[in-house]
């Protein structure tokens, strides 16, 4: 069992650092098309995570307490969104196409600042891979290995275009190839480790399971809102971001159900 989990915990990294080495095969930048769609399939994905790998498991760990049972998953969810809220409000970052970088202020070079939204992005992700494989762990919550794979799956699919969105403009911005790999595979490896410490300290607190799923689901949410959504959304014709936004949401969904 520790040897899924450590799998489970190292896969998303693994896509992110592949989509990451995509600057060293690929000549030109991404084009704002592509860039669109493929934030677009990021957010349906994590969308679609969020629902059936952590808020409906959130609330059938809660069936004990009947009607009641969405209070555990509304109170997480909410905490979720406030923690992010707070990150995004103290980590100074710089967001794809815009000209002013938000959290707290910071004379960090802008290249730094793109890799810390990205950060501030994939923490969620490794605390939802985390707080599923301890709930796994625990064996009191009703998660499946392969729900959990499924999670940890998904997310690495769409961490692959994730890693080249963020290495190949680090690498049209003057930043040599080598360099623009290494940040693109730094800014993903916050998901292992969160998604280690999540394990070690959920495990400490199975009550609060349905809880901390929900911390999870809101949490990737906010991100999804507040980042991926806009920017899927920018610029002209941009009907190709919902397309692949649909594609990615309906991707996650059947590999929850499939292998769940």
């Amino acid at each position: 069992m520790i040897v899924k989990v450590a799998a489970g915990i190292i896969i998303p990294f693994i896509g992110t650092a592949l989509g990451s080495a995509c600057v060293f095969f690929m000549k030109k930048e991404l084009g704002r098309t592509v860039q669109r769609a493929l934030t677009g399939f990021a957010a349906g994905v994590m969308t679609a995570a969020s629902v059936w790998s952590l808020l409906i498991p959130s609330m059938e760990q809660s069936e004990n307490l009947g009607k009641w049972s969405f209070v555990p998953a509304v109170a997480g969810f909410f905490l979720g969104i406030l923690f992010l809220l707070l990150l995004d409000r103290i980590i100074p970052h710089l967001h794809m196409y815009a000209d002013k970088a938000e959290g707290l202020k910071s004379k960090a070079k802008k290249t730094t600042m793109m890799v810390l939204a990205v950060t501030l992005h994939n923490i969620p992700e490794g605390m939802a891979v985390g707080v599923v494989y301890a709930g796994l762990l625990s064996e009191s919550a009703e998660i499946t290995a392969g729900g959990a794979f499924a999670l940890a799956l998904g997310i690495a699919i769409q961490n692959f275009p994730e890693g080249a969105i963020i290495s190949m403009p680090l690498h049209a911005e003057g930043r040599p190839k080598s360099k623009a790999f290494f940040d693109g595979v730094v800014s993903g490896a916050v998901e292992p480790i969160g998604a280690a410490l999540t394990v070690l300290f959920a495990g400490l607190f199975v009550p609060a399971m349905p809880y901390l799923l929900s911390f999870a689901a809101g949490a990737m949410i906010y991100v999804v809102v507040e980042e991926l959504i806009p920017e899927m959304s920018a610029g002209e014709h941009s009907n190709i971001g919902v397309l692949m936004f649909s594609f990615g949401f309906a991707l996650m969904m059947a590999l929850d159900v499939a292998l769940g």
